[in-house]
């Protein structure tokens, strides 16, 4: 954070906006690449690329493969998109240096080549300030909203009145089983059957589902639990309750995690468990490192497989195995749903697009050993 407390991707995007509106950027100028950015400034690739993606969604910069970023005209279709109302709005659980960052890469490729302006709001966790955004941004004259819900349990009410008042509307991420608007998302059964199987074939049979939230809470984790069950049903393996662990969110997020991630991982070994498939790569990350600090052996004792193929997976001790979502793609189809309902008319409807996914294969995970169980 800088001085102001302003993220610092923030402040490079404000200091390369002001250069670009004053003119010391010229039209079709380059503009400093991902990397000189993070040494200019002393921050990672990760927060420098956020902040050219700011830019060039508010339409001031454009990029060319391989060669980089350079400043774009400002014509009188993109000065007057704004004022006419093509504005699409994103509303993220939060917004940070991982996949959500290719929801918004995606939606703006796309919503640019069709004149939309990408406007990003955080509900930061919270289900009440996604209400109020929900209820909001329709009358601020948003042409439409792409949502990530915080969970498919809350804020019912506020997605069916949208459905009902006809406002364009797309999920990401998840989908709502009882309100009939449509969605893009990751083929989650799929990838939770998907790891199941790859660790059915390496030899495993004790393999434990763990989620820090509710297996209900998200439509996402909970096809990622089903796509496990399935998995385990097809190779005639019995699906043991008290190998399924979740709904610990509290003490995930308290003082008392690490102790907790130590008792799960001890418990769970003492039940004959040779193989943790997590809800997502952070709590893959965590179960790793906890092993580790614990003496096990991991992939030895103990396989771990996350879900997302964020950049912390590959970049600790031992490398995390983990299913690769393709967030680019899911933002680029969500935003085409929605310009369709808005410039077409579609009547809104349950369309629910899956996107693949695959297995990303890595050091934490190896062959079944029970010769210590």
């Amino acid at each position: 954070m800088s001085q102001d407390s302003r993220p610092l991707y923030s402040r490079i995007y404000k200091e390369l906006k002001n250069k670009i509106e004053s003119g010391d950027y010229k039209v079709d100028e380059q503009i400093p690449t991902e990397i000189e950015l993070a040494e200019m400034h002393g921050v990672s690739r990760i927060t420098s690329k956020r902040a050219l993606i700011e830019l060039e969604r508010e339409g001031l910069i454009y990029r060319k493969r391989g060669s980089g970023s350079f400043v774009k005209k400002l014509d009188n279709r993109s000065l007057s998109s704004i004022s006419e109302g093509k504005i699409i709005s994103m509303i993220l659980p939060y917004v940070a240096a991982n996949g959500l960052l290719g929801y918004i890469h995606g939606a703006t490729d796309y919503l640019d080549d069709k004149g939309y302006y990408l406007a990003i709001h955080s509900s930061n966790w919270s289900k009440d300030k996604e209400k109020e955004l929900i209820y909001s941004l329709p009358r601020r004259g948003v042409s439409g909203i792409l949502l990530y819900p915080v969970s498919t349990l809350k804020n019912l009410d506020a997605v069916y009145s949208l459905y009902m008042n006809r406002h364009p509307i797309v999920t990401i991420d998840q989908y709502y089983d009882n309100v009939p608007v449509g969605s893009v998302t990751s083929d989650n059964f799929n990838g939770g059957y998907m790891a199941a199987s790859k660790l059915i074939e390496l030899g495993h049979r004790r393999i434990a589902f763990v989620s820090s939230i509710n297996l209900q809470y998200r439509s996402s984790v909970r096809d990622r639990f089903y796509g496990y069950c399935k998995a385990l049903q097809d190779a005639a393996i019995s699906i043991d309750g008290d190998i399924i662990v979740d709904d610990f969110i509290d003490k995930y997020e308290s003082s008392e995690k690490q102790e907790f991630i130590q008792s799960l991982i001890d418990r769970l070994l003492e039940k004959g468990v040779t193989a943790i498939q997590a809800e997502h790569d952070h709590l893959a990350v965590d179960l790793v490192r906890t092993a580790v600090e614990r003496n096990v052996m991991v992939p030895e004792d103990l396989s771990i497989v996350g879900f997302d193929n964020h950049e912390i997976t590959a970049n600790i001790e031992i490398p995390v195995t983990t299913i690769n979502q393709n967030f680019y793609e899911i933002g680029k189809q969500a935003a085409a749903m929605l310009v369709d309902q808005i410039d077409q008319g579609i009547a809104q409807q349950q369309n629910k697009v899956e996107i693949e996914v695959e297995w990303v294969g890595r050091q934490s995970t190896g062959p079944a050993n029970y010769t210590n169980v």
